[in-house]
C-alpha cells in the first residue's frame, strides 16, 4: 500500500460525496451516516473537519463559497478538484486489487486464549456465534429490503459483510465443536495450566500426535 498524503479513510468517504456535488462538512457527514458508510470504513466523525483541512492541504478539495443556514456560523463548501477525482480512483483501485493483511481483532485474541482455559473459551465461543448469527440474520434481512429498491453494484459491500460473517460463523462453529468433544490435542493440558499456571513440563502435550 502507498503512503498517501491523507491517508485516514474517511478522506474517501468524504472524496466519493464530493464527487456527487459541492458540501460542506456537516452535509458530508449526514450524507455519509444516512448511507451507513460507518458499516463499512472506519469513521471517526470527530476527526471530519481535520480531514477536510488535510484534503484542502493537498490540492482533493478547494472551497468554493459559503452558507448560512438560521443563527448557525457559517459555513464553508467545498468541490473536489481533479486531483481530488484522481486520488479518489486510485485509492479505490489500490483497495480493491491490493491484498492488504491486517489481522482482526477476532484473531489477535485467538492468538492470546491460552490465559483464559478452554472451558471459559467455549462460553466465550458460543457468546461469539450467537452475535455473528444475529448479524447474518440483520445482514440478510437488509438485502432482503434493499434489492427490489437498489442496483446490486450499490450493495456488494453487504454481501461480501455477509458472506465473510458466514465463513467466520462455520470455522467458528466447527473449532467450538472441538473444544467441547475433548478433540483438540492438549486441551486437558492446556485446562491444568489455567489452573495452576504451570506449563506441562513435555511441551509435547499440546502437539497434535502423528497418526
Amino acid at each position: 500500500m502507498k503512503r498517501r498524503k491523507v491517508g485516514n479513510l474517511l478522506g474517501l468517504a468524504v472524496l466519493s460525496v464530493v464527487l456527487e456535488r459541492p458540501m460542506h462538512p456537516y452535509e458530508m457527514a449526514a450524507v455519509l451516516k444516512y448511507r451507513g458508510k460507518e458499516a463499512d470504513l472506519p469513521i471517526k466523525w470527530g476527526s471530519l473537519y481535520t480531514v477536510v483541512a488535510n484534503l484542502q492541504k493537498h490540492g482533493f478539495l478547494e472551497a468554493v463559497g459559503s452558507v448560512k443556514d438560521g443563527g448557525r456560523p457559517e459555513r464553508t463548501v467545498y468541490r473536489i478538484t481533479k486531483a481530488g477525482h484522481e486520488e479518489f480512483e486510485d485509492w479505490v483501485r489500490e483497495l480493491v486489487g491490493t491484498v492488504e493483511r491486517e489481522p482482526p481483532r477476532f484473531q489477535s485474541g485467538l492468538s492470546m486464549m491460552g490465559v483464559l482455559g478452554p472451558d471459559q473459551t467455549i462460553s466465550l465461543l458460543r457468546q461469539r456465534i450467537e452475535q455473528l448469527e444475529d448479524h447474518v440474520e440483520a445482514q440478510r434481512t437488509s438485502l432482503e429490503q434493499l434489492r427490489p429498491m437498489m442496483p446490486r453494484l450499490f450493495l456488494v459491500e453487504v454481501e461480501y459483510d455477509l458472506a465473510m460473517t458466514l465463513a467466520e460463523v462455520e470455522w467458528t462453529r466447527a473449532f467450538l465443536g472441538e473444544l467441547t468433544s475433548g478433540a483438540v490435542p492438549g486441551i486437558e493440558a492446556w485446562r491444568r495450566y489455567y489452573e495452576t499456571g504451570e506449563l506441562p513440563a513435555d511441551l509435547g502435550e499440546l502437539v497434535e500426535k502423528e497418526k
